[in-house]
């Protein structure tokens, strides 16, 4: 197998996409990321010689074409590509808004489509490639409070599935991890809407949400991207159609 040098993180100005970008570069491999936010990016880049930052939106097929373009210009074509970019929202069903609804699945599930589609015959013709889906414990059940969500994440699981069953004979594996509540941004804006909703105080709501894992803590961003970088590896090279837990025992 022809070593794997370039490589795509979305969403990778903080939190889970910024280990994942940090470990593939350790282990000697060239990473775009990408996101909305450019300092963000820029920091994450001052952190190593091999990252470079790309302001892009994955719901704009355009942007994301553009992302592609330029980078694979620079540092020749994506051998990874890791669609970690998401968000959530958090509201009962009946008061969720086709808004917010649209809004939560162009992120977490068009978004990642749109960031794994411009890869894959590229890869197929190449005969080897990694594409690796962060998804999340609710790609797996569901939660409440958080429908819309836990419907895009089940639709990333699916689309890996598909994907994976589509190029199982080109060398291209497709994988997904699923972490439950990673210590990120995320999971503090996610204790910040219990404690002005419920009247908890942060500690009850940090314990609330680390009790659904059955060692009782929280997931740390190394440890999803450590799931990552194995992916990545030849010795998976057998692994694809996976949709991996990442979450103490809280589901599989």
């Amino acid at each position: 197998m022809t070593p794997l040098r370039h490589a795509l993180v979305t969403g990778g100005g903080s939190g889970v996409g910024r280990a994942i970008a940090l470990a593939l570069a350790d282990d000697g491999i060239d990473v775009t990321i990408c996101g909305r936010r450019e300092a963000q990016l820029a920091a994450v880049k001052a952190e190593s010689d091999r990252i470079h930052g790309i302001v892009a939106d994955v719901t704009d097929e355009e942007s994301v074409a553009a992302l592609y373009e330029k980078s694979e210009t620079a540092r020749g074509p994506f051998d990874i590509v890791v669609a970690n970019a998401g968000m959530a929202g958090s509201a009962p069903a009946h008061k969720v808004s086709l808004v917010d609804w649209q809004q939560t699945l162009a992120v977490n599930l068009t978004g990642a489509f749109l960031t794994v589609k411009p890869a894959l015959a590229g890869m197929a013709k190449r005969k080897q490639g990694r594409i690796i889906f962060v998804a999340s414990t609710a790609g797996l059940k569901g939660y409440a409070y958080v429908a819309p969500y836990v419907a895009a994440k089940h639709g990333v699981v699916g689309l890996m599935r598909a994907l994976a069953a589509e190029n199982a004979r080109t060398g291209v594996t497709v994988n997904a991890v699923c972490p439950g509540f990673v210590e990120t941004d995320m999971l503090d804006e996610s204790v910040q809407r219990i404690v002005e909703k419920t009247g908890r105080s942060e500690e009850e709501a940090r314990k609330s949400l680390a009790a659904t894992n059955p060692q009782n803590r929280f997931i740390q961003p190394d440890e999803v991207a450590a799931a990552v970088l194995w992916l990545c590896s030849d010795a998976a090279r057998s692994i694809t159609g996976q949709a991996i837990s990442v979450s103490g025992g809280e589901t599989w």
